[in-house]
């Protein structure tokens, strides 16, 4: 941790309150933008329409400072704090003097009266929930049909009015009641249209924006990937939806075939020819560890890294059951080959999550110009599998949740009771999620995580239960409950809870954020030292002896350890030290005896025997000399990220253009310092909805669904690669929802309290 401290200058935050306001109200922006495109969609409330958050900054400094509701109609704006109250001050009480032009929610239009005397208005009772509010207001209220225009709205005067206008009828009532109206404006539409035949056109588009629009819908859907279901194409309101914009109708038929493989085709001649455009690729491969245990089948993707920092996929491939070995290698290689062909040189490595299968080993073995890594995110992951199978506070904590869980749902009188003070605490009631401690013994500790979150969510609940007079009664009858009044209210108890579930969130939350960043592989040996650093401060705070802990920690990084780990962290420039003659220096100060003896062995290995005693001297020359100051500064430049407020590398591909066209002298350490600086620490990509191809895994002797689903495949995930959007719209939507708290409390606590700065 101290090279990458003391190696890359940084931007000094004169006040760090400052950034963590601007991260805020940046959080609370993002937040009021998504509740605002979701509300356009119709599901949210009608005010988004005319309201646009905006985002103020700082001019000194750059940073946001505050958050905008701009107003669309009279280019008003005002504070963000409270969306509702300023649309019913400034739209619905008249202060915009447009808004009565513009198009108004239901809620605000009084019904109308009928002219002339006897007139009958028909009014529903309002709503009573929010939620029929929110319907009603999604849309203005459609026109009442012509004849109740001049009529008003009273049945009889609109049938007299409509069959015989020129006479005055008795009232007469409809035997279908007030539903009969919808009819009635039907049956006097037909008549019009028989009487005026030639009505007035509605929506006509250009065939040429009739086909930009296909196309466009079409890309939709095959970026979707399942997400979006073709049978839904032919949903009566979607073709109402289409017609109404004045396209023809569409068929799932239409989608799925010619113009599929047109779409395949274009996107796979793109990406081909970036791959022949690169010197050399890494190999990507996900999938083999992800178990569904329903059905024990997986997809297993297969992606291209190119050195520009670009992914491109190649293949999806269907597995059922326990994969071999051996197969998992035959599919790389197989894979590989029908990149490159005979120039299997070209891929220079691979990173796969398959850490017990032999495939990687062997095929580094026989190869000795590749190197195969193992992905770190699964790493990360599988250190949490070693302390639910070796840390005996794991297994402690989890027979202590499951014991209270199952004494607080199953006895009804203590369920009713802490009923009873979560909704006095939280404000709305649930069970405690309760697993079998067979899930424990499998060693699948994401049950039991989820169980202490329910536990610790519930504390203040739990302690007020033993205060309850049922508790009492209850533990009168049974010894059991004594023994959990015990357990609640033993500080240890707590503070092992807290111990488990902090480390696991420790864990967690670091895997997400490789999840999310991805690093390269020069990055590897610093991610675990942060690791280190972390649990140390953990073992601190809760008291607990470092030596067991430490001990995992170890076991499960030499699992994972690759020499090209300290390689890569060698020749990176991003990672050179300045040292007090002002030289910057590759930082082999920060590896053990044995890394550097791993450096050796690797650069050596990666080229021919000719070169090896040229490249040790190279290396030499670099460990002494290092980079001129002026390009090291210039590869470790930061900038801070606009939307996450973190510092990133101004140009993540200097480190590797510096020794393409700067340090040429070294030839032969340069030909193997640009091979391994892209290199990918992680093989997470993109995720496919499991909901279209389980079904092709049920039927996969279906050779043309197997192979339309490939080639949907390929199309969504080139698109989401090229977004560099590694999440699925699951994820997005539970995002949105973990934001979105009602109509108008739109952001959490914390964001809420923030936009008041």
């Amino acid at each position: 941790m101290a090279a990458s401290t003391n190696t890359t200058p940084s931007i000094v935050d004169t006040n760090s309150s400052e950034e963590a306001t601007a991260k805020a109200i940046q959080k609370r922006y993002e937040g009021l933008v998504t509740v605002r495109n979701k509300a356009i969609k119709g599901k949210g409330a009608w005010y988004w329409s005319h309201l646009e958050p905006l985002l103020v900054h700082n001019n000194e400094t750059g940073l946001p400072k505050a958050v905008k509701l701009r107003c669309f109609l009279c280019d008003a704006v005002f504070s963000a704090s409270n969306p509702s109250r300023t649309a019913s001050e400034h739209l619905k009480r008249g202060t915009c003097p447009n808004f009565n032009s513009a198009a108004k929610p239901i809620s605000s239009v009084s019904p109308e009266t009928g002219s002339g005397a006897g007139a009958i208005v028909v009014v529903s009772s309002p709503p009573s929930s929010s939620v029929h509010r929110r319907k009603r207001s999604s849309s203005p209220p459609p026109p009442p049909p012509p004849v109740m225009q001049q009529y008003g709205a009273d049945p009889l005067r609109a049938v007299s009015g409509l069959l015989q206008p020129q006479q005055q009828q008795q009232h007469l009532m409809l035997s279908g009641g007030k539903d009969d109206l919808g009819a009635l404006a039907m049956l006097e539409d037909s008549v019009k249209k028989l009487k005026s035949p030639k009505t007035s056109p509605g929506v006509v588009l250009h065939k040429t924006q009739v086909d930009s629009a296909i196309d466009y819908l079409a890309d939709w859907v095959y970026e979707s990937c399942g997400s979006v279901s073709f049978s839904s194409l032919e949903h009566p309101k979607f073709r109402a939806f289409l017609t109404q914009v004045g396209l023809p109708p569409v068929f799932p038929r239409e989608f799925v075939g010619s113009r599929l493989d047109s779409k395949f085709e274009e996107v796979k001649s793109e990406s081909e020819a970036r791959i022949r455009d690169a010197m050399f690729f890494q190999m990507a491969s996900d999938g083999w560890k992800i178990k569904d245990y329903e059905s024990d089948q997986k997809l297993v993707n297969l992606t291209v890294n190119l050195p520009n920092g670009t992914s491109l996929y190649r293949r999806a491939v269907f597995v059922n059951g326990s994969v071999p070995s051996n197969y998992a290698e035959d599919v790389l290689w197989e894979t590989i080959s029908g990149i490159c062909g005979n120039l299997v040189q070209n891929c220079v490595g691979i990173v796969a999550d398959k850490f017990k299968s032999k495939a990687l080993r062997n095929l580094e073995n026989q190869n000795h110009w590749m190197v195969n890594l193992s992905c770190q995110y699964q790493g990360f992951n599988s250190l949490i599998k070693d302390f639910t199978k070796e840390f005996p506070l794991f297994r402690t904590v989890a027979e202590n949740c499951i014991k209270l869980a199952n004494f607080v749902n199953y006895n009804s009188r203590i369920r009713n009771s802490f009923h009873k003070f979560q909704m006095q605490e939280y404000g709305h009631t649930w069970l405690l999620r309760v697993f079998p401690m067979r899930e424990f013994e499998d060693f699948n500790f994401e049950p039991v995580y989820v169980m202490i979150e329910d536990t610790l969510s519930s504390v203040r609940a739990l302690q007020l239960v033993l205060l309850d007079e049922s508790f009492k009664m209850v533990s009168m009858e049974d010894r059991n409950a004594i023994e959990i009044g015990e357990m609640i209210r033993d500080v240890r108890f707590w503070n092992d809870l807290e111990a488990v579930h902090g480390l696991v969130k420790l864990v967690k939350d670091m895997a997400k954020e490789i999840e999310t960043e991805k690093p390269l592989v020069g990055q590897c040996l610093l991610l675990w030292n942060e690791l280190r650093t972390k649990v140390k401060d953990w073992c601190s705070k809760f008291n607990i002896a470092e030596g067991a802990i430490e001990k995992l920690i170890e076991r499960r990084f030499r699992k994972n350890y690759h020499p090209a780990w300290a390689a890569s962290y060698i020749l990176d420039p991003l990672y050179l030290i300045r040292d007090t003659s002002g030289k910057y220096l590759p930082p082999f100060k920060h590896l053990t005896p044995e890394q550097e003896k791993d450096v050796d062995r690797l650069i050596t290995r990666l080229v021919s025997r000719d070169e090896a005693h040229i490249v040790l001297m190279e290396l030499m020359k670099w460990r002494t000399e290092g980079l001129d100051p002026v390009y090291a500064q210039a590869v470790q430049m930061k900038e801070r990220d606009p939307i996450t407020g973190k510092m990133r590398i101004v140009n993540p591909q200097s480190s590797r253009l510096v020794w393409e066209t700067y340090l040429t002298e070294f030839k032969s350490l340069g030909r193997v310092a640009v091979r391994l600086i892209f290199l990918h620490a992680t093989c997470c990509g993109f995720k496919c909805s499991w909901s279209l191809w389980k079904w092709i895994c049920s039927h996969g002797h279906y050779k043309t669904s197997l192979d339309k689903v490939q080639k949907l495949i390929f199309v969504a995930a080139h698109s989401k690669l090229e977004r560099r959007d590694f999440s699925s719209d699951e994820d997005k939507d539970a995002e949105f929802f973990t934001f979105a708290n009602g109509e108008d409390d739109v952001l959490n606590d914390v964001l809420v309290d923030s936009s008041s700065v």
